[in-house]
């Protein structure tokens, strides 16, 4: 039996929406899912878990590809939902789910690994704003708990940290800087055991933001990356490291920052990423022959052989 009718034996779900600050980009990536399992023949469910009782429905549900984004629904929450209704949920478990949505324990333990990332502190009202600034010149502020580049800001000023701390702070109750960067971003999309091809991503804006994200075709995709091989691998092989290192597995994306130096500085890891028409990771599938069909049926078996160990 091939991998397809093994899949198509079971029942499938789809769960996207939720509740987060990122419903509407959730919405957006479960209807791409959905849209290329029925062209595959499939009979998904569609869950939308924004709504009251909604694991109610997964009565019955073998398989669930979990397409939502942000917190409730990628942070470990619903992972260990559906491990207790016995229901095989993608991607990675509750440890790694969770790790990687909390940006300051990520970077924590990327720093304990020894692991390249970018310095980084907790900031609130009463920090001292004008010494970090005089120390790193510039800085990211962003929630802890947010995808999307949802409440983050750049700020060079200490009017700019004060706005941004408020802003950040409207969508958690931990806010973090990070030292700015000034330099190319690249990600790396993981499926399995294997990157994908990686890509430069070149914003119209100041940075990468919502906006650059979801609402602009001005933002620039460049795959092949650029990067001479050496450096590529360098990338691939540090994506792979800092993904397993958080306890993740199956599908994910890793984000980086190229300081001056030419060093790689991780960013972020996304369990979850977007799967719409301005997504990052179907880009890559693409690159590399896997269209979303393809790419959606070997995150389900990939999901099923992690938890299952082969049974098929």
């Amino acid at each position: 039996m091939s991998h397809r009718d093994f899949l198509q034996s079971l029942r499938i779900a789809v769960l996207h929406g939720g509740k987060s600050a990122e419903r509407a980009v959730s919405l957006k990536s479960g209807q791409a899912v959905l849209d290329a399992l029925r062209s595959g023949g499939y009979q998904p469910l569609a869950v939308d878990t924004g709504e009251d009782n909604w694991w109610q429905t997964l009565d019955g549900i073998d398989l669930a590809f979990n397409a939502q984004h942000g917190v409730g629904g990628e942070d470990g929450v619903t992972q260990g939902l559906l491990q207790s209704l016995g229901v095989i949920g993608t991607g990675s478990g509750v440890l790694g789910s969770a790790l990687a949505m909390d940006k300051l324990r990520c970077k924590e333990l990327w720093k304990a690994r020894g692991l390249p990332t970018a310095d980084f502190a907790v900031v609130d009202g009463s920090t001292d704003t004008a010494e970090l600034l005089k120390a790193w010149g510039g800085v990211f502020v962003k929630p802890a708990r947010e995808g999307s580049s949802v409440g983050m800001s750049c700020a060079r000023t200490v009017e700019e940290f004060a706005e941004a701390i408020d802003r950040a702070a409207a969508f958690d109750s931990t806010v973090m800087a990070e030292r700015l960067i000034d330099g190319p971003e690249f990600t790396v999309a993981i499926l399995g055991e294997r990157t994908l091809a990686p890509i430069r991503i070149v914003a119209a804006g100041e940075f990468y933001d919502y906006e650059a994200k979801y609402e602009v075709d001005t933002t620039e995709y460049r795959i092949p990356c650029g990067l001479e091989s050496a450096a590529e691998q360098r990338l691939r092989d540090l994506a792979l490291e800092a993904f397993t290192s958080l306890d993740c597995s199956v599908w994910g994306r890793v984000d980086f920052m190229q300081d001056s130096d030419g060093c790689f500085q991780l960013l972020e890891v996304n369990t979850i990423p977007g799967m719409t028409d301005h997504s990052l990771v179907p880009m890559a599938a693409a690159a590399e022959g896997l269209d979303m069909l393809a790419f959606v049926e070997e995150v389900l078996w990939g999901s099923w052989q992690a938890t299952r160990g082969g049974e098929a």
